[in-house]
């Protein structure tokens, strides 16, 4: 079980930064972004107060449990029997009828990808701009009733914790020595040992940033709202695999193991020096030396990686360009569907050339036309009028394969869903 702290939560190193700020007159950090980049940013947690001023949660625990109810969103309900120190999960869809009837405390819900399905929780993504957007991965919303946890763990990805409604208790362990063993008794991956070097109680609007690899313990104080913003963060062995994947797809079969220069061997059954430095010059004969061919990969890649959910074309025929352009003129806009993850980059041939990808997919745009389109969550006319003939081109193809859609404003009637 979490013990206490030792040292009070506010007390600094000499010379260190601060472990805590308040961020009232420059939220959401406290600082200026590139203060906290240098100085935090996997390096050390930090504890914001105020981080979002006044925050009013833009969702109800109600609203979460009807959203744990549905097939599509990925949903667990964690119980914590405090008698054993045991920990109970299970996996969604619920039911409705469930909720009711569910004790008083010692329970969390959580639920994945919620900026996916809340266009309200979405709008609080634009805060975490000084961070590249294809870094973040989701919003992950928890309702804890009081007492509810998920048990003393570590992440191996950027968090921020920011408390939305009612107040969580948090306690790390900021040391660098930090045990990291898992308890063999538990579904999930909890520490075995935790000790605590700081205890925090969060309030709305309060945020918590851990780097990976911090030990943490959340308890709710009471009935509770929490939001996690958290990052890609794929392994060496994620990135390994899916580059090697990409390599072996796309070799050319003359690209072989090859010894013009043998010699006759001292023994016949040996596989000495010279041959694994032939093997070693044929591995390096498939790697991506063309920066832009590893960019495309990397592109494809990071705008796949943990999708939970995928983007497809309806059933419906798809309409027409002058009828998508007609439509537009008529004050319609194209919204983007949730699940559709854009990145772009500059590529390194001349005459300001570059890619856009689109979960999984990679487009040759002018860059300007590519800055625009993974910007932009909504494109009215003004926004595709500027673009270039191929950024029309590339929109229309997305159009057709369900990253778009034709919406008009609120209060009009939206036929096209």
């Amino acid at each position: 079980m979490p013990k206490k702290p030792a040292t009070a939560s506010s007390k600094k190193t000499p010379g260190a930064p601060a472990i805590e700020v308040d961020a009232s007159r420059h939220p959401p950090l406290g600082m200026p972004a590139e203060t906290f980049l240098r100085d935090y940013w996997q390096k050390r947690p930090l504890l914001i107060r105020n981080a979002f001023p006044g925050l009013e949660s833009p969702l109800q625990p109600e609203d979460l449990a009807g959203l744990a109810c549905e097939e599509g969103a990925l949903s667990r309900l964690i119980q914590h029997d405090r008698a054993n120190d045991r920990y109970s999960v299970r996996h969604g869809p619920f039911e409705e009828s469930e909720f009711p009837g569910m004790p008083h405390q010692d329970w969390t819900l959580l639920v994945q990808d919620v900026d996916k399905w809340d266009a309200d929780v979405a709008a609080l993504l634009p805060a975490f701009d000084f961070l590249p957007r294809w870094r973040i991965d989701d919003i992950m919303v928890s309702f804890a009733a009081p007492g509810g946890s998920v048990g003393a763990h570590v992440d191996q990805y950027d968090v921020f914790l920011l408390q939305a409604q009612g107040h969580r208790r948090w306690q790390i362990n900021a040391r660098a020595d930090a045990p990291q063993d898992f308890r063999p008794d538990a579904e999930l991956k909890l520490l075995r040992e935790f000790e605590p070097s700081h205890d925090w109680v969060l309030g709305p609007g309060d945020m918590l940033y851990l780097p990976p690899g911090v030990p943490h313990h959340g308890v709710a104080e009471d009935a509770c709202l929490t939001f996690s913003v958290g990052m890609r963060a794929p392994s060496a062995a994620e990135l390994m695999g899916d580059y090697i994947d990409t390599l072996a797809g796309e070799a050319d079969e003359s690209l072989r193991y090859h010894d013009p220069d043998l010699t006759p061997p001292r023994d016949p059954n040996e596989i000495d020096a010279e041959s694994m430095t032939r093997v070693v010059e044929a591995l390096n004969a498939l790697r991506m030396n063309d920066p832009d061919r590893l960019g495309d990969w990397f592109g494809r890649f990071i705008t796949v990686y943990r999708a939970a959910g995928e983007v497809s074309a309806g059933g419906e025929a798809p309409r027409s360009r002058i009828e998508i352009e007609w439509d537009l003129q008529r004050s319609a806009s194209l919204w983007r569907h949730p699940w559709s993850r854009m990145a772009w980059r500059r590529a390194h041939a001349k005459g300001g050339a570059a890619r856009l990808y689109v979960s999984g997919q990679e487009f040759a745009l002018p860059a300007r036309d590519a800055q625009t389109i993974a910007a932009a969550a909504e494109l009215d006319l003004a926004a595709y009028s500027a673009l270039s003939e191929n950024g029309r081109a590339c929109v229309l193809e997305l159009i057709a394969g369900g990253h778009y859609r034709l919406g008009v404003d609120e209060g009009e009637d939206d036929d096209q869903e």
